[in-house]
């Protein structure tokens, strides 16, 4: 156990910790962003900030730039980012004395104040020259304001996934036998046969400090979820997926309509790498959707045998890892691996529901996680529908994601497309997120809208909400360039699959291809054709192609609208008649 630690602590440089988009080698001193500054700075604003001793005393023009490039940092970590102190990029000793580091610290927490943000010590250690500091800078946010972070839990039936989240919302440990899940399952016959078949959503709320903030309910036990935003700078939305086969087209509509930021893979310790567990590995890599894995009921197996399990050799033979922390054992290494999205690694966590070892560090872990997207206020509006509802005293509710733009309460939006490919005008009544009404969101944020004056029947999962400026126009045909993952035989024209795209699940025929039939690992450009109602799609849109164990991905390249199809129609009968007239 002790050698597989130890190489499993070289694999991960010591700059994997900084927010360094590229990770150099640990001597070279080629480590960006350091005290705040990106190794182009000199050249940008022609001032030297390389140095560790930049924050002990800077001048006014120093401040000023060291403001700038944390904003921008914050912007792009979507509300919060890693700093470190007492770490240059100009080659230098590393480590700072205490009144060095006193000093520079005063000085990030003046930044921290001209931003609004607040400044949290993650650790301390010693080096050569001095103690080095690593501090998270997290934006303050109102009461009615949260960070959010989306987490999608895939693996095989019985790894622990329900009962795992049981005990990170809930805060009590299982006791082997299912207690922990009962919580969360929505339906009867999940109850009784301990199995999720639905995507259901829990949260898990931090405070300023990185404290968990869920209480629940000293009566029924349950959580209120008001309370907890309330309470909450940073909400983690855990989304549940099924891990039964035959509830497969569930799991892959909650990987692709409900957009995850993350992804995490269920391991049960006991069983090891089976049934599920690499399809959706497979579909979380196709999805680009960063992948790191929590390997459970280590209470169970024996330490031989959880070393042994294949699924270290797996995720190596994977070429989306470059390198591997094998187990998350202290809280050191889970701060390293917080960028294991850009640095192409997979975090292991090896714990137990039952016991509750290595919890904490999953907590710590999932406090550090940040979003991937960012989106402007300024663009258009537009929001996915992924369910709805019939709200007595209220109405039509429809919830799903902002994916751009900025929604305000009364904004009149047009929802669409109905069975003829229009849309119309809808007025947004109230908004809620996590149960919390608000008065506006923003892209990214999932929400939920009482919509003014419409049925539910005449709205389905797959239409989308959108300004008047965007002109949305919907599309009964797209072309898109796909990529075969499983086929027993082959594909050819007229074969009939389900599209996952977005929120968006319907049955497409491909007309059209480039290649006469398709087999297991081909690629093909394809034309496709929506059977039942048209969609509104974008290029560059990622989509999964199903059918029985036939699993294809893609993305979408081209999308037809009425005129263009009309044109090409009109070309392809007169191709036939010229046909017939021969």
């Amino acid at each position: 156990m002790a050698s597989t630690r130890r190489s499993s602590e070289s694999l991960v440089p010591a700059c994997m910790f900084a927010p360094d988009r590229g990770c150099a080698d640990e001597q070279s001193g080629e480590e960006g962003f350091e005290d705040g500054e990106d190794t182009n700075c000199e050249s940008a604003d022609h001032l030297d900030l390389s140095s560790k001793l930049v924050l002990v005393s800077p001048t006014g023009q120093q401040y000023d730039s060291l403001l700038r490039h944390l904003r921008e940092r914050i912007e792009e970590g979507c509300g919060e980012t890693i700093y470190v102190v007492g770490m240059g990029s100009d080659g230098g000793d590393y480590g700072l004395d205490e009144k060095d580091m006193e000093a520079s610290v005063a000085t990030v927490r003046s930044l921290c104040e001209q931003i609004e943000a607040d400044l949290i010590l993650l650790r301390e250690r010693t080096d050569t020259g001095g103690k080095i500091r690593d501090y998270l800078i997290r934006r303050r946010v109102g009461e009615q304001d949260f960070l959010e972070v989306r987490v999608a839990v895939v693996g095989n039936v019985d790894a622990g996934k329900s009962t795992l989240l049981g005990v990170l919302t809930h805060g009590e440990l299982d006791n082997g036998r299912g207690f922990a899940r009962q919580k969360l399952f929505r339906h009867k016959h999940e109850m009784e046969s301990g199995r999720t078949s639905s995507v259901g959503n829990d949260i898990l709320g931090f405070d300023q400090e990185g404290q968990v903030v869920n209480k629940p309910d000293s009566h029924g036990g349950g959580l209120d979820w008001t309370k907890i935003c309330e309470k909450s700078s940073k909400v983690i939305t855990f989304i549940d997926l099924a891990g039964h086969e035959k509830y497969l087209k569930t799991t892959v509509f909650g990987m692709t309509g409900h957009l995850p930021d993350f992804c995490m893979l269920m391991v049960g310790s006991n069983a090891g790498i089976v049934g599920m567990t690499k399809e959706h590995l497979g579909l979380a890599l196709a999805l680009n959707v960063p992948v790191f894995v929590v390997v459970t009921k280590i209470d169970m197996c024996p330490a031989n045998i959880l070393q042994g399990k294949c699924i270290f050799w797996l995720l190596l033979s994977l070429c989306y890892i470059s390198y591997i922390i094998l187990n998350i054992f202290k809280p050191a290494k889970a701060h390293n691996s917080i960028h294991f999205s850009s640095e192409k690694m997979c975090p292991i966590f090896q714990i137990s529901n039952v016991t509750g070892e290595n919890m904490d560090l999953l907590k710590m872990f999932l406090n550090l996680l940040s979003s991937r997207t960012t989106f402007s206020n300024d663009e258009p509006a537009e929001f996915q529908i992924d369910d709805t509802y019939s709200v007595p005293g209220v109405g039509t509710v429809v919830s799903g994601t902002t994916l751009r733009g900025l929604i305000r309460l009364n904004d009149m939006l047009l929802l669409g497309p109905d069975p003829l490919g229009t849309f119309i005008p809808i007025a947004i009544k109230s908004i809620h997120r996590k149960r919390m009404p608000v008065r506006e969101v923003r892209g990214g944020q999932t929400a939920s809208f009482a919509l003014k004056k419409i049925k539910r029947s005449t709205i389905r999962k797959g239409m989308v909400m959108v300004s008047p400026k965007l002109m949305p126009q919907a599309t009964w045909e797209f072309e898109a360039e796909i990529l075969v993952l499983h086929h027993p035989t082959t594909i050819s024209p007229r074969y009939q699959a389900m599209v996952h795209c977005g929120s968006i699940r319907q049955t497409a025929t491909i007309l059209t291809m480039n290649k006469d039939c398709l087999r297991t690992g081909d690629k093909a450009s394809v034309h496709f054709r929506f059977i039942k109602t048209p969609e509104y799609l974008h290029c560059d849109q990622k989509l999964v192609f199903r059918e029985g164990r036939t699993k294809a991905v893609g993305t979408i390249t081209k999308v037809l609208t009425v005129l263009a199809l009309w044109f090409l129609h009109r070309h392809r009968a007169q191709m036939d008649k010229s046909m017939w007239t021969r």
